[in-house]
C-alpha cells in the first residue's frame, strides 16, 4: 500500500515507537499537567515540527542513496534491522525508575511549543532513527512519493497518539508514575516487539 514494503509492519512499528515513553512524551504530559489541554497541544505541535524537520533531513539523504547505489541501499536496510534490534535490546535491559520531573510554573501554549520543539531538535538520535528506519520499508526502485507517504503516516500516527495523551491519557499517565512495575512491563513488551520486528524485516528484505 502506498508502495510501502511490509505496510502492516511499518504501521505497527510506528505505533510501537509512539508508545515508548521518550523526551517528547514527557514534554507533552508535563505541558498538559501544568497548564491544560491548550498547552498540551502546543507541545504536540512543537514535537511534530521537530520530528518533521528530522524526517526531511533523513529523506533528503535517502533519496540520494536510492538514486546512486542499490548496494549501499541494501546495506542500509540491514543496518536498519540491526539498529531496530539494538533499540529493542536496550529497552529489555533498561532500568525503569521513578519519574523525577519537577513541577513548573504556568506558561503559555507558545512557550510549551518552543520547549517541545527544542526537546525534539536536540535529540540527534532521531535523524539516525529515520535514516535507519525508512529503508526497511522501501524498495530500491521506490519513488520520492513513497518517502512522502511514509512521512505523512508517521506524522498522522504521531498526532493521533499524542493528541490522545493530551485528551485522555494524562490523568492515567500521572497515576502510573507511582507504579514502576506497570511501566517496566510496558517497556519490556515494547522491547520484545521491536526485536521481533527487526528479525521479521531482516528476513523479508533478503
Amino acid at each position: 500500500m502506498f508502495e510501502i514494503q511490509n505496510y502492516a509492519s511499518f504501521v505497527g512499528a510506528v505505533i510501537v515507537f509512539q508508545i515508548i515513553p521518550g523526551p517528547g512524551t514527557l514534554a507533552i504530559l508535563n505541558a498538559t499537567a501544568r497548564n491544560g489541554v491548550g498547552a498540551g497541544f502546543g507541545a504536540v505541535i512543537g514535537t511534530l515540527l521537530g520530528d518533521f524537520l528530522f524526517m526531511l533531513a533523513a529523506v533528503a539523504g535517502l533519496a540520494a542513496v536510492l538514486n546512486a547505489n542499490p548496494v549501499v541501499f541494501q546495506a542500509l536496510q540491514w543496518f536498519g534491522a540491526a539498529y531496530l534490534c539494538w533499540i529493542g535490546l536496550q529497552l529489555l535491559r533498561a532500568p525503569v525508575g521513578e519519574d523525577t520531573a519537577r513541577p513548573e510554573a504556568l506558561k503559555t501554549a507558545g512557550v510549551y511549543f518552543r520547549q517541545a520543539c527544542a526537546v525534539s531538535l536536540t535529540n540527534p538520535k532521531v535523524v539516525l532513527f529515520f535514516v535507519a528506519f525508512f529503508p526497511l520499508f522501501l524498495r530500491p526502485e521506490s519513488s520520492s512519493y513513497t518517502l512522502l507517504a511514509m512521512m505523512a503516516h508517521v506524522t498522522l500516527i504521531s498526532f493521533i497518539y499524542q493528541a490522545g495523551l493530551v485528551l485522555l491519557g494524562n490523568a492515567l499517565a500521572l497515576r502510573l508514575r507511582r507504579f514502576p512495575s506497570v511501566r517496566k512491563l510496558a517497556t519490556r513488551l515494547a522491547g520484545f516487539a521491536l526485536v521481533g520486528f527487526s528479525f521479521k524485516l531482516a528476513t523479508s528484505n533478503r
